[in-house]
Parts: structure tokens; C-alpha cells; sequence
């Protein structure tokens, strides 16, 4: 044991990666459902580990958190600036003013409570899930001018209130929002009524069979079919076909043709005759009964043997932003082409024929290669997998965000400054939003942002965790129970306000404010759970934007907090 102990002091870094290990597998492990996450699974690791007193430099830590910041900037900078439109303003209001009440019920509790600013640091990070305010607080705490032994209280203080918060901070949020939510916005069932008037309305869910967009995955066939002498098709050009097909509302295509013995792709102009083979590609059950207008279905090995293509794509077109689903559909590089899914932020969002769209969108496209690669032109740039990431780019982007947030303004004896992690946050939103504008530059693989938010952060907490082990204890003793009730306060006053507010105020359909409630909380898992709660995914509607603004607000809280507690 002893060398084991001395291996580990001398390696600092072997302490690192068995936290990282040991917290990721604790986090992975559910207990009656609920499970403490990776986060602050590898913090609870990292504390026992830092009963070796280990010794770890800091500066190793905020390389890791820089690169976590911007990833979080880069991944939700389109939203963050789209909300800025005009229809996207409801809800960046209702996510700044979430933000503001997260903060100002924090600062009233620390403040009535006498909590230090390590203490209320803590309380803020906890109670409202924001693991970042983390390092965003003790980078500006290091900048304060006070004494080593006051700074090092503080900072010690951070992660034993965070992880005393943070329990009811995520499963009191998560009930609250998707279990009481519902409730409280006039019931479980008129929600869940609401919901569906809300899918009606806006084209119809794709779940229901009804004319619309719909999942490629599971629902497109190819079938060949024999015209015969009484065929609608005998005689008729492939493009006259299709109007036919389509007066029902059956979304069919024409994609092949084996005529005079010889296979082809569909032209609109062929023209159809007695004994062609055509390949017909479309809903399963739209193909249904086909073979009564056409001629009989045959199984044609060789013309059925075409390449078919799934590809995602992230829309950056301005002349598609903003328009709607079925308008999309019925553009004319649309031929043959069905959509998958859209996901915003990372969220798949629903399928309704009346969804807009927005820049910076992934959509999943199938189809015939040759189709796909049409549309893949017109809608923006292709989502291919690729493990390469333009480091140009990233490092730029860090460098010149932490450059800037390094700078210092001060009012009086009050230093301003947004700390380089800030600093990086920023450069992460604009970088995000360059990207999706031109979406050549600053290719950052999803992979790789994942590898930079979660490993980022739970490195950076895992460090945080190992230095604060041997004084862990002594202040967990120190704040008590009472840090749990403050922070089960703090943590509810703010969603009880803005639910009110988002039904009365904002008028917001019920969805979209148990939606918009998640995101300006930044809690996905709430999301979810309210669509399970709801049976419906248009909660999603309110999740973007507020997602945005609130990540990013909230982390800047981290260095508000400190200097309102100073």
C-alpha cells in the first residue's frame, strides 16, 4: 500500500486517469433508478483519492476546462444567436430571466446564510446543475485580493457545497419539471390533449399516418411493379406517373425503369409502356395496393440493386432557414428524398409538417445516392464521419478567447473580468456560429466535442476533487444539513416562478414551457422526462434557444457570484 501511495504522488498524473475510470463506471451504475452522473461521480472519486494528499498542479486543470468551454460555446453558439431573432426573443427573455432568478436566489440564500464565496460559488454550481461555474468561480477567486489562507477556503468550499446541492438540484428539478409541471399547468391529460392540438396544428404528427414527413429508417420501400396493357401507367410519362400517384396524397416516386430489357434511372420525361419494370420508392404503406393502377408487383433482383444513401446534413442554406418541413419537402431536389430526423442542439426535434427549420440544423437524409447528393448541394454541407478536427481553428479560437477574457478592468478595488475561461465560453458561442455559417471552416467532429465537453470537464472536476480530499471532510462537517434545504430552495423558487410566469406572462403553450424551463436549467435529462410524461416531443420547441442562453449565462454566473459575495 505504501508504494502503491508513493507511485501515486510521484505520478500525479496515474491519480487522474484511475478517478477518471472509477467515476465514469460509479456514474454509469443506477441506484432505484437514479444515478449520480459522471460529473459527480469522478468529484466523489477524486475526493477519496485526495486523502493520499496528492499533490497535482493547477495548471493541467484549466487546459482541460478551456477546452470544455469552448466545445459548450461551440456546440450551442447557432441557437445562442438565432434566438436573437425576432421569433426567438420570447424565449431568450424567458431563459435571462430564469438565469437571473437562478443567480438572485442564490446571492439572497448566501447572503442571509453568511456563506463565503467558495460557499456560494458552490450553492450556485449544485443547485442549479452547472458543474462549469465550478472553474469559472475559481479562476476569479485566484484574482481576488485577499489573503492565500482566505483563497484557499474558498476554493476548497466549491466542491463540498456543489456536491451537497446537487442531488436535489437534478432530481428535484427533474420531478418538478416533468412530474409537478404538468400539474400545475392545468393537468396531465389536458397537457397531453394540448400537446396533441399542438401537433394538428401544426401539420400533424408523423406518428399518426398522416401526409407528412416520416422516419426513413423503417418506413421507405422499393418495390418493382410490371405495367400491363390496363396500367394508368401505360402510356404516360414517368412525371405524369408520379402526379397520378400523388393526387392521394401518396409521396411515391419513380425511381428506376427496365425497359426494352435495359435498366436506367427514371427520367421525368420517359415515357412508360406495356411490359416495363419500375422501381417505386415511398412509404411501406403507401405502396400498399399499387399493383391495381400499375401492374403487378415482381421481384427483380438486378433493378432493385441500387446503392441507397443515409447521410446527415447541417443545413447553413439562408434560403431554407425558416422555412417549414412540408416546404422543404416540396422542393424540386427534394425528389426521391426522405427526412429522417432534425436535431437542434443536439435534440431530436419533432417531425411536423409546420417544424421551421434554422440554420446550424442536422437533418438525415435517405434516398437514392443520386438524389441525396442533390439535396445534400442545396441544403448545406454533409455530416460525413471523419475523426479529423481543425485544430487551427480550435486552438485560435481558445487562444484568442482566453487572450481577451485575461484582461482586467477594475472599478475602484473591484477587478472585472471575465477570466480566460469566460473569455473562452465566448470565443466558443462565435466560433459555433462561424461554423455554422460556413461550415467548411472549423470542422469539430461530434465525437471529438463530446471527448472535449465530458472528458474536458470531468477531468478539470476530477483535479478539483483529488485537491480538496483532505479538507473534504472538514467542510462537509462544516456546512451541515442545512446546505441541503438552502439549496432545495434556490433550486425550486426559480421554476415555480417561471412556470407561472411562462403560462400567465409569456402565454406560452404548455409544452413549449416545460420545454423552455428545461433548457433555461440546462437539464436534458428533464426534457425528456417530460416527453415521456407528455407522450409527445414537442416540449422540444422550447429547448433550443433557452438551452442556449442559459448554459451560457449561468457558467458567467460563476464570476458574478464571487464578486457579489466579495
Amino acid at each position: 500500500m505504501e508504494w502503491i501511495i508513493a507511485t501515486l504522488r510521484t505520478y500525479p498524473e496515474l491519480a487522474i486517469f484511475f478517478t477518471l475510470g472509477a467515476g465514469f463506471w460509479l456514474g454509469s451504475r443506477k441506484l432505484w433508478g437514479f444515478s449520480f452522473g459522471a460529473v459527480t461521480s469522478v468529484l466523489l472519486v477524486g475526493v477519496l483519492v485526495g486523502q493520499l494528499k496528492i499533490d497535482i498542479s493547477p495548471n493541467v486543470k484549466s487546459v482541460f476546462f478551456l477546452m470544455f468551454l469552448f466545445a459548450v460555446g461551440f456546440g450551442v453558439g447557432p441557437q445562442f444567436f438565432r434566438g436573437l431573432k425576432k421569433d426567438g426573443i420570447p424565449q431568450v427573455i424567458f431563459a435571462v430571466i430564469m438565469s437571473l432568478l437562478c443567480l438572485g436566489c442564490t446571492w439572497a440564500a448566501a447572503t442571509l446564510m453568511g456563506y463565503n464565496t467558495g460557499e456560494s460559488a458552490g450553492l450556485l454550481s449544485g443547485a442549479n446543475t452547472i458543474s462549469a461555474v465550478i472553474g469559472v468561480a475559481t479562476n476569479t477567486i485566484n484574482t481576488l485580493g485577499i489573503s492565500g489562507e482566505q483563497k484557499t477556503a474558498a476554493l476548497n468550499a466549491i466542491p463540498v457545497c456543489y456536491a451537497v446541492t446537487y442531488i436535489f438540484g437534478t432530481f428535484g428539478a427533474i420531478l418538478f419539471i416533468a412530474k409537478l409541471g404538468p400539474v400545475l399547468l392545468g393537468g396531465v391529460e389536458n397537457v397531453k390533449k394540448q400537446c396533441k392540438e399542438l401537433e394538428a396544428k401544426m401539420g400533424g404528427d408523423i406518428a399518426t399516418g398522416e401526409d407528412g414527413v416520416f422516419p426513413a429508417a423503417d418506413r421507405i420501400l422499393y418495390n418493382a411493379y410490371r405495367i400491363n396493357n390496363h396500367s394508368q401507367a401505360n402510356g404516360k410519362t414517368v412525371s405524369d406517373l408520379e402526379k397520378i400517384l400523388n393526387k392521394k396524397g401518396h409521396r411515391l416516386f419513380v425511381e428506376r425503369i427496365r425497359q426494352n430489357g435495359k435498366i436506367e434511372d427514371a427520367i421525368k420525361d420517359t415515357l412508360l409502356k406495356e411490359q416495363d419494370v419500375i422501381v417505386l420508392g415511398g412509404r411501406k404503406e403507401f405502396l400498399l395496393g399499387e399493383e391495381s393502377i400499375i401492374g403487378k408487383e415482381v421481384n427483380d433482383v438486378e433493378l432493385l440493386n441500387f446503392p441507397v444513401e443515409k447521410v446527415s446534413v447541417l443545413l447553413s442554406n439562408k434560403h431554407i432557414e425558416g422555412k417549414t418541413l412540408v416546404e422543404l419537402r416540396k422542393k424540386d431536389f427534394m425528389h426521391g428524398v426522405a427526412i429522417g430526423s432534425v436535431k437542434r442542439v443536439g435534440i431530436e426535434i419533432p417531425l411536423l409538417k409546420g417544424t421551421k427549420l434554422d440554420n446550424g440544423d442536422m437533418i438525415e437524409l435517405s434516398g437514392l445516392k443520386k438524389d441525396v447528393e442533390l439535396a445534400l448541394f442545396k441544403l448545406g454541407y454533409a455530416n460525413r464521419p471523419t475523426n479529423k478536427t481543425d485544430m487551427v481553428f480550435t486552438g485560435i479560437g481558445i487562444f484568442l478567447g482566453g487572450f481577451l477574457g485575461a484582461l482586467t478592468l477594475y472599478i475602484g478595488k473591484i477587478p472585472l473580468s471575465l477570466s480566460t475561461s469566460g473569455g473562452a465560453l465566448i470565443a466558443g458561442l462565435v466560433f459555433g456560429w462561424i461554423h455554422s455559417k460556413r461550415p467548411t471552416i472549423g470542422a469539430i467532429p461530434e465525437s471529438t466535442l463530446w471527448f472535449m465537453t465530458q472528458v474536458g470537464l470531468c477531468t478539470f472536476i476530477a483535479i478539483v476533487g483529488i485537491m480538496a480530499g483532505p479538507s473534504f471532510v472538514q467542510g462537509f462537517e462544516k456546512v451541515g444539513p442545512m446546505l441541503f434545504l438552502v439549496g432545495a430552495i434556490v433550486t425550486l423558487i426559480p421554476l415555480i416562478i417561471m412556470l407561472m410566469l411562462g403560462r400567465y406572462v409569456f402565454k406560452f403553450h404548455p409544452a413549449i414551457t416545460l420545454g423552455a424551463l428545461s433548457g433555461a436549467r440546462v437539464i436534458t435529462a428533464a426534457l425528456g422526462a417530460t416527453q415521456d410524461t407528455l407522450d409527445s416531443k414537442t416540449p422540444a420547441l422550447g429547448y433550443t434557444v433557452t438551452y442556449a442562453v442559459g448554459n451560457t449565462l449561468l457558467i458567467i454566473w460563476g464570476v458574478v457570484i464571487v464578486l457579489l459575495m466579495k
